[in-house]
């Protein structure tokens, strides 16, 4: 599995998690939108952890600055 995922794009998927667990968290956001969104918080972080989205393999995107790197 290739990395395609360069730092600004890793380090804004974190932050974008963290924003969106704090409004979960502090009741802020909740019910069927909350579930949603923390849903696709867990999915920002995991993907920013193995630096790989696959999306971006579908769309043929690739934001990591050092191509091929495993």
């Amino acid at each position: 599995m290739n990395k395609n995922m360069g730092k600004i794009d890793k380090t804004t998927r974190l932050i974008l998690a963290l924003i969106i667990a704090a409004l979960y968290f502090g009741n802020i956001i909740n019910g069927a939108i909350g579930i949603t969104l923390v849903t696709l918080a867990i999915i920002f972080a995991v993907t920013s952890f193995i630096k790989f989205c696959p999306l971006y393999t579908l769309f043929g995107i690739n934001t990591c600055s050092i191509k091929g790197k495993k």
